[in-house]
């Protein structure tokens, strides 16, 4: 029989709806069995894509007997840590507090009825092995436990949520005047974290850090500094080599297992694809290797064919798995690459993808990364460049082609508004830096689907999938979809995205802001009452909401001329600004909403005739200028900010100004480009 999970939304959940084990959704009605039969709640975080979530379920959750063990024991409980983040990250928090261990997922919490939590793991294998307690036996334990020392639990939640409080940001006691002392700071610490052989930062298992590398290539143009531009440039080559990212289709995998980037967990998750489009976009600029452009367009392709619905949303991501075995669709043996190409392209593809060593991953089979230069191998077989490349091309696509025929991992299509204003943020900026006009019609349409679909009367919504639209939107939802609006608008300009940007603006100061502290709560002021209500400035796989409104707030101020967006961002960092200054390392993407508040950044305004405005927004476009939003205007748009609003020439000009100065009109490109210079 079904449990209660056949009807949401979530394909994380509805994976789990036929198990043996009785799970409920996260809701009211549970909260109140779990009071009613003073039961403990043993919840169970995960989601779709996650490789050791599925080995979990495999061993435990469909097998009779374990289910029995929970059924008797237990409230079970399922969530989908994507359209729950905030419960992910309240019980991720006091799972670091309980065990004194990092998180994950699946994350195994077990909780009283009021959902404090008492005992916590990550993945618990059925058979005692890993150093890991088998998990029956793990359930009868827990349970003697709560029914035989309740007070002595109760006594430790009760400290444990007080710890917790001590993580919240605490408003100084004295007005604080902001410098740039702590982005300084970040930037050092970054640039000792460096791995100089591999890339990246620290040692396995390796993340992407895409906060981290958005804030060193922002510091490294505005300072004019070689051995920062190095990190960030080098980290994002050596991880477009490994077998982290997608050879052959395109895409990045969530992180290495190993240091090298050989070898990684192959989910590929939306809101780091997103993240990493924007920044490839940025690397070219900063280097104009033509190895960054060729990330991008690959990138793009692979969003536009296997992550955009019909209807223009962006689905949540791709499984780890295919046939219950993890990097399937993607590894291959050597004898089949041999026996797909020509003599000639195996030639080159055998040293090219490292086929001559040892095979790197599981059953004698190759995750495929680049091992050798192709020019050195191009010296080696007597080719030139040209010649190298067009066998290379072409081995790629006869390998594409033959992966296209095998069973596919399974798509989690759910459209989340906070991942798709990552995606939308880095679409429209490939689409603008490469004047693509299909990747910005990808970006709109996801942007036009997100407005129409989860924003209902008057507030955003969190999630959609299958015509149901639910859920309290987050912080994060409202930040990146801002951020994401910003960006198509120096795109291309659509009063339609700045209608958006400001109802999106105006929530967060409603919504989520605390007024009297600074800063932006992660749930809205209506949202459920849980044991903690979050305020957090750290960068995680994605950046800190706090950090992308307050860059995205700043903007829109320069755009608008309202202040009030300004003077929040302002709250928001003065808020965090001692732990900045104590480890500025964790709060990147507040250090580039520092940046921005010591050095407003500069706005540039084109207007005139679409020919020639065009060609001036692609000379601009043409270079690096992190702290430079440019907006194209036609002359027909109604109802602009005065900031905006400027009046007609009979050629194209431009109106250019930084912080409260502003040039006069600028009527010719080479003037221009020297104002910008």
């Amino acid at each position: 029989m079904p449990n209660h999970l056949t009807h949401e939304t979530s394909p994380y959940l509805l994976q789990h709806a036929d198990n043996p084990v009785d799970w409920h959704p996260w809701n009211a009605e549970t909260l109140r069995l779990a009071r009613e039969q003073d039961k403990p709640i043993l919840l169970s975080i995960g989601y779709s894509a996650c490789h050791w979530c599925h080995v979990m379920a495999h061993e435990s959750f469909e097998d009779e007997s374990v289910a029995a063990v929970m059924n008797e024991l237990f409230i079970n409980i399922k969530v989908d840590r994507e359209e729950r983040p905030d419960l992910d990250q309240i019980y991720q928090n006091a799972h670091h507090l309980l065990s004194r261990r990092g998180g994950g997922w699946p994350l195994t919490m077990f909780l009283a009825p009021d959902g404090t939590p008492f005992y916590s793991g990550t993945y618990f294998p059925k058979q005692a092995r890993y150093g890991l307690p088998g998990f029956p036996d793990l359930l009868s334990r827990v349970a003697a436990a709560y029914k035989e020392n309740r007070n002595e639990l109760a006594a430790q939640s009760k400290q444990l949520i007080a710890q917790l409080a001590t993580w919240q940001p605490e408003k100084s006691a004295t007005d604080i005047a902001l410098d740039a002392a702590p982005i300084d700071l970040a930037v050092q610490q970054h640039n000792q974290d460096f791995d100089p052989v591999n890339g990246g930062f620290g040692g396995a298992p390796k993340f992407l850090h895409p906060a981290e590398l958005d804030l060193l290539l922002r510091q490294a143009q505005a300072r004019q500094d070689d051995r920062t531009r190095h990190t960030a440039l080098f980290t994002l080559r050596q991880m477009a080599l490994g077998g982290l990212y997608d050879q052959l289709g395109g895409g990045f995998c969530r992180y290495s297992v190993d240091a090298e980037w050989n070898i990684p967990h192959f989910e590929k998750m939306l809101y780091d694809n997103g993240l990493l489009l924007g920044l490839y976009c940025d690397a070219w600029l900063s280097s104009n290797d033509p190895f960054f452009a060729h990330i991008v367009e690959q990138t793009t392709g692979w969003v536009m064919r296997e992550m955009q619905s019909p209807h223009g949303g962006y689905y949540a991501s791709l499984d780890a798995d295919s046939e219950h075995e993890e990097g399937k669709f993607y590894v291959w043996q050597r004898n089949d690459i041999r026996a797909l190409l020509s003599a000639d392209e195996y030639a080159l593809v055998q040293p090219y993808y490292g086929l001559d060593s040892t095979p790197n991953f599981e059953n004698h089979a190759w995750n495929l990364r680049v091992t050798r230069p192709l020019g050195e191998i191009a010296q080696q077989l007597h080719l030139d460049n040209e010649q190298a490349a067009s066998l290379l091309a072409s081995a790629q696509a006869k390998l594409f082609a033959a992966r296209e025929q095998r069973i596919r991992p399974g798509r989690d299509e759910k459209i989340l508004g906070s991942w798709n204003g990552l995606m939308i943020a880095g679409m429209a900026k490939a689409a603008r830096v490469f004047r693509r006009a299909d990747w910005l019609h990808s970006a709109q349409r996801a942007m036009d689907f997100v407005h129409a679909t989860l924003w209902q009367d008057g507030r955003l919504l969190a999630t959609h999938k299958d015509g149901k639209t639910h859920l309290n939107a987050y912080l994060d939802d409202h930040a990146y979809l801002l951020n994401a609006a910003l960006e198509l608008m120096q795109s291309e300009y659509r009063p339609a995205d700045m209608g958006f940007a400001m109802q999106l603006a105006d929530a967060l100061l409603t919504r989520f802001e605390d007024r009297d502290n600074g800063g932006f709560f992660f749930t809205s002021h209506d949202h459920e009452a849980l044991i903690q209500r979050n305020k957090t400035g750290q960068d995680n796989a994605t950046p800190s909401g706090n950090g992308i409104a307050a860059q995205a707030l700043l903007q829109l101020a320069e755009l608008t001329g309202d202040m009030r967006y300004a003077d929040a961002a302002e709250r928001c960092l003065k808020l965090f600004f001692p732990l900045m200054q104590r480890a500025a390392g964790h709060f990147s993407s507040l250090c580039t909403a520092l940046g921005a508040a010591v050095q407003p950044p500069s706005l540039l305004v084109l207007r005139g005739a679409e020919k020639e405005t065009a060609a001036w927004r692609a000379a601009v476009a043409a270079a690096y200028r992190p702290g430079l939003m440019c907006i194209v205007l036609t002359g027909d748009e109604a109802d602009l900010p005065p900031p905006l609003d400027k009046p007609d020439h009979a050629r194209a000009a431009a109106w250019l100004c930084r912080g409260t100065q502003c040039l006069p009109p600028i009527t010719s490109l080479d003037a221009l480009l020297a104002a910008l210079a």
